[in-house]
């Protein structure tokens, strides 16, 4: 079992946005489990916060932009990739305004800084999408398609044709994720001439300079050209390399470019909110087609997840049986709503209730059509996840749990009589003086029943 990460301290980076040229200051501070990456505006009153959510996409050109009640987030796969390549799970990315740093256009001071920060581990099970079944998605118009599958590891190959004699043809692979830092990290992101061209004259890239991009000269350059070049770039001289590549940047690998679309991949499946195992073909690649493939499999991650049952011997042998729950619980029938523990770890419990016409609440909860009241449902998962927070004192019998909070509460089904109502637990955070923060399921029939996220808190008898 693969837990979840985050960074150990906050750590602040500054730079100027590639396509608004603002000032920027940016900071990624350690986040709880199943938080993901959430970026929060700070410059704006009441610091909305955008999730790193394919469904936020709003647009594609130059960048991957996201949105989310009318609050922005440009050019966010740099900072995406970097954390995936980290094997980082949950960060929280301050900005004071709509765009990350361009630093140098790739990921390598992203990476830089989450190695200061250092990464720490946390108690969930980090949440692990395995591919099982070719997934593809194809632009007709383009020809760009994008596969995923079936693999023992995450990884990636991106083949790109540019259609230029300056650039061609060029493949590049990441065999696993280990293989970011060195391989892909600080490879940058470029532009043809011809677009740097178009750019200028809409305005963008006023943050861009010659350190930040790999420019490939695809055409004559005209005395005008040059002119707005060095005006634009602030530069007394540009020149074209031997290599045809503008002023005097070296590339760090003869197909950086491949490996740069390779990078914008990674940060672009980031999208889809979960840990990928399996292996990318992305013929083509590029934002647009990118973050349609995110939000396909975000769909598919989605549907699967709700329809992935945990499966557990209901026969054999409990961890705890009702003398033992008894003897930790102060609850007694019938307000004791828990049978048997399956199982027990220091970070998850799971829980049985057989649900039974004999049920107290039955009697007054709709007579002609008994329904277990959506509150006892909650109670159930908050006993069961009890028992794991009494079992962090060596004398549970002398405490009692109280509820300190209840979040994000959703019932999907109703339970009847005669269903057998099984709960799992798992700690968000590690018990700290005595309180438990912990996201419960139930569930029924091979169906999600309900969920919520509980603090409970315990202390001693008076």
């Amino acid at each position: 079992m693969v837990k979840q990460t985050t960074i150990a301290s906050e750590i602040t980076l500054t730079g100027v946005g590639l396509h608004t040229g603002q000032n920027v200051t940016m900071t990624f501070k350690p986040a709880p489990v199943n938080n993901g990456f959430t970026f929060i505006r700070v410059d704006i009153e009441g610091r909305p916060i955008i999730e790193a959510d394919a469904n936020y996409v709003v647009n594609t050109q130059r960048g991957t932009n996201l949105e989310k009640g009318g609050v922005n987030i440009q050019t966010s796969e740099h900072v995406l990739a970097a954390f995936v390549g980290c094997d980082v799970d949950n960060v929280i990315i301050e900005l004071n305004a709509s765009e990350p740093p361009i630093m140098d256009g790739s990921s390598k001071y992203f990476v830089e800084a989450i190695e200061k920060a250092g990464i720490e581990e946390q108690c969930a099970e980090r949440n692990v999408y395995v591919v099982k079944e070719v997934i593809s998605f194809k632009d007709e118009e383009t020809g760009s398609e994008i596969t995923i599958i079936p693999s023992d590891k995450y990884s990636v190959t991106a083949m790109v044709d540019f259609g230029t004699k300056i650039l061609g043809t060029q493949n590049a692979t990441m065999n696993s994720i280990s293989e970011f830092k060195t391989e892909i990290a600080d490879c940058r992101t470029f532009s043809f001439l011809h677009e740097l061209e178009s750019l200028l004259e809409h305005g963008l890239i006023k943050g861009g300079d010659l350190n930040n991009a790999i420019v490939y000269v695809d055409k004559e350059i005209s005395a005008e050209t040059m002119e707005n070049l060095k005006k634009a770039f602030n530069k007394d001289k540009i020149t074209v390399k031997e290599n045809g590549i503008l002023d005097n940047l070296t590339l760090h690998f003869p197909n950086e470019a491949a490996r740069h679309k390779l990078l914008d991949v990674i940060g672009d499946l980031a999208l889809a909110g979960v840990r990928i195992q399996g292996k990318v073909i992305a013929n083509k690649p590029g934002h647009s087609i990118n973050t349609q493939f995110a939000k396909k499999l975000s769909k598919i991650i989605k549907t699967e997840q709700r329809n992935q049952i945990p499966k557990y011997d209901l026969n054999k042998e409990p961890f705890m049986d009702i003398t033992k729950i008894m003897s930790m619980l102060p609850h007694r029938p019938p307000f004791l709503l828990v049978d048997k523990i399956l199982e027990m770890s220091d970070s998850h419990v799971v829980g049985l209730k057989n649900v039974t016409m004999n049920e107290d609440f039955f009697v007054g909860h709709f007579p002609g059509a008994p329904v277990m009241p959506g509150v006892l449902i909650v109670e159930a998962m908050a006993q069961t996840g009890g028992i794991l927070i009494l079992s962090s004192v060596p004398d549970p019998e002398n405490y009692l749990t109280f509820f300190m909070k209840i979040d994000n509460v959703k019932f999907k089904q109703k339970v009847l009589p005669g269903d057998t109502l099984v709960f799992k637990c798992d700690l968000i955070t590690p018990i700290r003086r005595g309180i438990c923060h912990m996201q419960a399921y139930a569930y029924a029939n091979d169906k999600l029943v309900a969920q919520a996220e509980l603090m409970a808190q315990i202390a001693k008898k008076q």
